[in-house]
């Protein structure tokens, strides 16, 4: 990792991977594919990327059942444990609908409605991520959504890794389906004759995915257009090089376009966790791709002051922050952009990933800016409610009609003062 000291006007933020102009008119090809010929395109693309012909997408009883033979009992309560974490936090997201009379009879309110569908997308290829299943399902169980459709790409077998099938099994979830790639996304928005169209189409995915959940937004809603995993450790002279270079390297081995950056104004501390991530890498069993990812996006930023570092975390907006700080509660204030927040020594991030509670699907590429984590409001929608007394409008049909003229929109004046016509 290069070592490299900042001032305020220096460039921070990352490029955004919008994907290749070859890769989009795949994914545009697929999508118009599935479209049109429905299962039959899904089934060939999946025969196609993934090396597997299936005689049906949909994962069966049976499937399930063998998935709990290939998971340990322990493995098994702490999905339940996880599951039930992740629950208790979002519950306490919930909204209500409301509504409210004031003295002139004039009712105003907002209707809280769940979604009706919702399709999950669990990615596979490198590695197994049952964590996925979790934290994008039980928020929108947690919301009220009534059909939840899960797709994640097959295994060489034909099969979905028993922990992601034992995770969407504890949850419940009915239709499991064995399809990945742009043909799922193609799927879950259009329909077919297998899988019914959903209204939300969430879960991150390679490039592919995240182009497609692109074409189809406006057709139903996505989630976002998730981006390579990213942290950013904010350090003090009191961190301790071995741990802060252990972070670091956890989002490293996600991908080797992942991100991971210290930030710190002590040099001492820089120089040994550079030394502590190349001394790591040696045993790291998924070494070729953290080694990839450090070099090419990850960085160690010196600043002069501690203030200044608060200001690079900032213009970075990092999907991961941790603050590893002598008083990391005193920052919270000061940070302004960072999808989710680690206080602390004790609160690596894979405690936030996987058992914690709060939903590991965050902005990532700069976007905490603007965004906000996967959460119950995801998957929920609100209705404004509008009752006029006679009364209320009685007195305020002229500032309407006003109101309407003065855009040159006649009709609308003429629709108040319709109901006051002798």
């Amino acid at each position: 990792m290069k070592i490299e000291r900042i001032t305020e006007n220096v460039s921070l933020k990352r490029t955004i991977d919008q994907g290749t102009d070859e890769q989009r008119q795949a994914v545009l090809t697929i999508l118009a594919d599935v479209k049109e010929r429905g299962d039959e395109a899904v089934q060939q693309y999946t025969q196609r990327f993934d090396g597997v012909e299936l005689s049906s997408l949909l994962v069966t009883d049976e499937e399930k059942k063998a998935a709990y033979t290939e998971v340990s009992d322990e493995m098994l309560a702490i999905i339940r444990e996880v599951a039930t974490n992740i629950r208790d936090y979002h519950e306490r997201m919930v909204q209500q609908s409301w509504m409210v009379t004031k003295e002139d009879g004039t009712i105003l309110g907002q209707k809280v409605t769940p979604l009706d569908a919702v399709g999950v997308y669990v990615p596979g290829g490198l590695a197994a991520y049952p964590s996925s299943v979790l934290m994008n399902v039980v928020p929108a169980q947690v919301a009220g959504v009534k059909r939840i459709v899960m797709v994640s790409p097959p295994q060489k077998d034909g099969s979905l890794p028993p922990g992601v099938l034992v995770a969407a099994t504890e949850l419940g979830v009915q239709e499991i389906y064995k399809v990945g790639g742009a043909q799922a996304i193609g799927a879950l928005a259009y329909g077919t004759d297998t899988i019914e169209a959903v209204d939300k189409i969430v879960g991150p995915g390679n490039i592919f995915v995240a182009l497609a959940k692109r074409e189809v937004y406006g057709l139903v809603d996505i989630d976002s257009i998730a981006g390579p995993s990213e942290i950013v450790v904010l350090a003090d002279e009191t961190a301790k090089a071995n741990e802060v270079a252990a972070d670091l390297l956890s989002q490293a081995e996600h991908d080797a376009l992942a991100s991971s950056v210290l930030v710190t104004p002590s040099m001492t501390l820089a120089e040994a966790v550079k030394d502590e991530v190349e001394t790591q890498l040696l045993t790291l069993p998924r070494k070729d791709i953290a080694e990839k990812s450090v070099r090419n996006y990850g960085a160690i930023y010196v600043t002069e002051t501690l203030d200044e570092a608060i200001e690079a975390v900032n213009a970075l907006a990092p999907e991961h922050l941790e603050v590893m700080t002598e008083n990391p509660m005193e920052l919270v204030g000061s940070i302004r952009h960072a999808g989710a927040i680690f206080l602390g020594r004790y609160s690596s991030e894979p405690v936030g990933d996987y058992f914690a509670g709060p939903n590991h699907v965050l902005p990532t590429n700069g976007t905490a800016k603007f965004s906000s984590p996967l959460s119950v409001d995801s998957f929920v929608k609100k209705s404004s409610i509008i009752s006029y007394s006679k009364q209320a409008l009685e007195r305020d049909v002229h500032k309407i009609a006003a109101f309407a003229r003065l855009e040159g929109l006649e009709a609308h004046a003429r629709a108040v003062e319709e109901r006051f016509k002798k």
